[in-house]
């Protein structure tokens, strides 16, 4: 079903919704909720709970595109549960190693301001992106977007681990300094 069908079915409030969004992107969502949790009953409630939040953001919401708006819910309820299970304990986990790696190019301080700071930081962080290769950028967001594995990026890429590594790394350099320029205190 085309994905303005299933947005419009959302609207009329039909249960179809969830059904067609479940058979055409579950196992999307479940990815994306697979690389940041280890256990598939969490995933799988993740999932659940991007329909249910989903219908309740239509309306008044209508995506223009409907996989990066599931995508991007689902992707939010999973790191939740990621925070909440591992409050008390820290590391062994990738996702640790992800947001470490984040870390050094990005802060995260709280300030009066800081709604309006993320937005202008998303959009230069795309500006950025932009700029890269097609296969740099691919790297960073399957690495920092979709949370995969050296090993997964690697093996999509047919290169070693320690080459990806080295690319990421760079690319982190490279988007510490840019923001830098821009005026961001990291």
């Amino acid at each position: 079903m085309e994905d303005e069908k299933i947005v419009q079915l959302y609207w009329d409030r039909s249960e179809l919704a969830i059904e067609e969004s479940s058979r055409k992107y579950g196992p999307y969502c479940s990815a994306i909720a697979g690389n940041i949790l280890t256990s598939q009953q969490d995933v799988e409630e993740c999932v659940n709970d991007t329909w249910l939040h989903a219908w309740n953001a239509m309306p008044p919401h209508r995506p223009e595109m409907l996989s990066t708006f599931l995508g991007k819910i689902t992707r939010n309820l999973s790191f939740d549960r990621y925070k909440r299970l591992h409050r008390e304990k820290r590391g062994g986990h990738s996702m640790e190693l992800v947001l470490d790696e984040l870390a050094e190019c990005v802060s995260g301080k709280d300030d009066p301001d800081g709604a309006y700071l993320l937005k202008e930081l998303k959009e230069e962080i795309g500006r950025f992106l932009q700029g890269l290769s097609e296969e740099q950028r691919y790297q960073f967001i399957l690495r920092y977007w979709y949370a995969a594995s050296i090993a997964e990026i690697a093996k999509r890429f047919h290169t070693s681990e320690n080459q990806i590594s080295v690319s990421l790394s760079r690319t982190r350099k490279k988007l510490r300094s840019y923001l830098e320029e821009k005026g961001y205190s990291l």
